[in-house]
């Protein structure tokens, strides 16, 4: 027994460690020589990309050129895939150009002058300004890597930002920013301070000693700085004198950016490892394997109640019913007198299979009930391929929206399993308007979904955020649903409508028994909202990071943990499922088909109360917008979730009601 637990215990470590720590690249190395010679398999520039700026402050991000930050005179944006523009990913060229192994000491790049007094240079600093004020940062690519800005924290550990800030705020009490402590020099009361000087460092790793021309670069880091340089055409970078920039526009403001850049061999990093100096700095991996074992503690509890019930009390009523069956088919005789007594002690003891005739019938409303499983199995089935990809590496930070991507494609082409499920399932409740349900399974969700997305893409457009996607993509992905996702649906309903309903085991009654009397736990809202907290309780860590990722900006790559949390909700949402339709069918409440969807999906009410928890307490989100901006979103989330989690525990339930009544013998 000992060894078949430590059998499992590293089963499940190699497959976490597995899953968290491979991952493909998502692009094919590029070589860089230093020779001065392009070539195809060797480059000597290394270009600079910007990507969109954006802050925990607010939920709107904005395009690089926005803040009248330099320009590059050839700008070029490369191709974007569907995932990065629903992100709002817009990548663009910069000035920064660099000759590989060649160091540049403070080189100029532009000069940005504010004339007092002119409209359109006020408009354009003070939307500097507020971006300091609300901590906006850039985000740098080289060679698909991010620049990072690494510094020391507590403990003596080092931190990698994949962002750095556009400047920092004085304000009028002295309070400053975090990023203001980086020079003592930025004291100033009332004043921003704007970092225009940048100190780069790229390591590359030579392929000299692997027999491969040229060099790859495996690291990117920088350190940015405010210099406040007198002279454009005789720059001086080791002054400390910072650029200040008063709130209130007094006078003619000139702010010249620079830059410097090193360039140092490291040949023990290889370049498939070399996003670990920034993904090692964000694991929190103590607090993930906590996470893991309070999880897998919860569904020990679950399996342990769940087998006492199979192996215990349904094994010994089933037993003890067909014994009464056979005792009812012979007479009775006068030293036989305990055997009705036993018929009645059964029948009192176990109240469920009292209600074998009603069990079966059709819920109400179960047009709408079919349609949301339908849906909800079109995001388990999307939700189960997308991990498992991510967990093997396809799908890892290096390939930029890739998730995304991936998602949106297996939702357009899993439309099939949600027409099959929902007009088979609407077919056993005794439906007969299979337009109506084909119709609502294609549009109603995806609708809903739709629309919460559309009105939160009309506020970013009416902000100018670089979030807003354009009407274009708004159009392809509107053609993805109704040319091959609702197809898809119709195609799937039909196979759905041609099978025969699903058998059940036991006849229903034309007349509906009276439910009797319940207690306070087996009505149905008690034992709802009850239904949800262990399924919760096993995700609440995970959805910390994910929360952290989305709203926060921090990378999340720890695909490994978050398949294994996902197979324990399944098992969670399953088990707590099946032990409340129990315990309700002993009480001889017959009504399960709706209680069995709302009990796990209650998960998803406690999701959006932990959501609004951490907006508050974790968030520092200022502005009506990016509020509404925020729970529209969750919103969206919230819903998705919702069908996933009820979905799981109705087919669980609905498969352990057809097996317990499919083994007693019914008259």
């Amino acid at each position: 027994m000992k060894s078949q637990r430590h059998f499992g215990f590293l089963l499940l470590y190699s497959l976490v460690y597995t899953c968290s720590a491979f991952y493909l690249p998502g692009l094919a190395p590029v070589s860089f020589c230093g020779d001065g010679t392009d070539s195809e398999d060797c480059q000597t520039t290394i270009q600079l990309f910007v990507n969109r700026l954006d802050s925990v402050e607010s939920v709107l991000p904005y395009e690089y050129e926005m803040f009248d930050f330099c320009k590059d005179a050839k700008e070029m944006r490369p191709s974007e895939n569907l995932g990065q523009v629903l992100f709002g990913e817009r990548i663009e060229s910069s000035p920064y150009k660099f000759k590989f192994k060649q160091d540049v000491k403070c080189k100029h790049v532009c000069t940005k002058n504010y004339k007092k007094g002119n409209q359109d240079d006020m408009i354009k600093l003070d939307f500097l300004k507020m971006g300091m004020q609300l901590n906006y940062q850039h985000h740098w690519i080289i060679d698909n890597m991010p620049v990072t800005w690494c510094y020391d924290v507590e403990d003596d550990q080092k931190y990698c930002n994949p962002g750095f800030p556009i400047g920092c705020l004085v304000t009028q009490d002295g309070r400053a920013k975090d990023a203001c402590v980086i020079n003592s020099e930025f004291n100033k009361k009332n004043t921003f301070y704007v970092f225009n000087h940048v100190d780069i460092k790229i390591t590359y790793h030579s392929g000299e000693s692997e027999g491969w021309r040229g060099a790859r670069l495996v690291g990117a880091t920088l350190e940015p700085r405010s210099i406040k340089h007198v002279d454009e055409k005789n720059l001086n970078c080791e002054v400390t004198n910072p650029v200040q920039v008063p709130v209130e526009f007094e006078n003619d403001v000139a702010i010249v950016y620079s830059y410097s850049v090193t360039f140092v061999e490291n040949n023990s990093i290889k370049w498939a490892s070399r996003w670990d100096y920034i993904l090692v700095s964000m694991p929190h991996t103590n607090i993930q394997w906590f996470s893991i074992m309070n999880s897998l503690v919860i569904v020990l509890f679950l399996s342990g109640m769940v087998a006492m019930i199979m192996l215990r009390t349904l094994h010994k009523d089933i037993a003890r019913y067909n014994q009464v069956d056979q005792v009812d088919t012979v007479k009775f005789s006068p030293a036989k007198e305990k055997s009705p007594v036993l018929y009645e002690d059964a029948q009192e003891e176990s109240g469920w299979k009292q209600v074998h005739g009603d069990v079966f019938r059709p819920p109400r409303k179960g047009m709408l009930l079919s349609v949301f499983l339908g849906q909800g199995t079109q995001i388990f089935i999307m939700t189960f391929i997308t991990l498992f990809l991510a967990c093997l590496g396809f799908l890892s930070p290096a390939n930029r929206g890739a998730l995304m991507t991936c998602a949106v494609v297996l939702w357009v082409l899993l439309g099939t399993p949600a027409g099959y499920v929902s007009a088979r399932l609407y077919k056993t409740f005794g439906g007969e308007n299979w337009k109506t349900n084909v119709l609502l399974t294609a549009l109603l969700c995806p609708g809903i979904v739709f629309a919460d997305f559309f009105l939160m893409n009309l506020i970013l457009w009416v902000e100018g955020s670089s979030a807003a996607v354009p009407f274009g993509t708004l159009v392809a992905i509107l053609a993805l649903w109704f040319g091959i996702s609702v197809p898809l649906t119709f195609v799937g309903a039909y196979f759905g409508f041609k099978k025969p309903a699903v058998e059940q085991p036991v006849r229903t009654n034309q007349i509906p028994r009276q439910i009797p009397e319940q207690s306070f736990f087996t009505k149905p809202i008690p034992g709802i909202v009850m239904g949800g907290i262990l399924p919760f309780g096993c995700i609440f860590i995970q959805l910390f990071f994910i929360l952290n990722s989305i709203w926060s900006h921090q990378m999340y790559y720890m695909f490994g943990f978050l398949f294994l949390v996902f197979i324990i909700l399944l098992i969670t949402c399953s088990e707590a499922t099946v032990l409340l339709c129990y315990f309700h069918l002993c009480a001889e409440d017959y009504h399960w088909w709706w209680r069995s969807f709302l009990t796990s999906g209650f998960t998803a009410v406690y999701l959006f109360v932990y959501a609004v928890h951490y907006f508050f307490s974790k968030l520092q989100i200022i502005g009506a917008a990016s509020t509404f901006l925020y729970f529209g979103y969750t919103l969206i989330m919230v819903l998705m979730f919702f069908l996933f989690t009820g979905t799981i525990g109705f087919f669980a339930c609905f498969w352990f009601v057809n097996k317990i009544y499919s083994v007693v013998k019914v008259d």
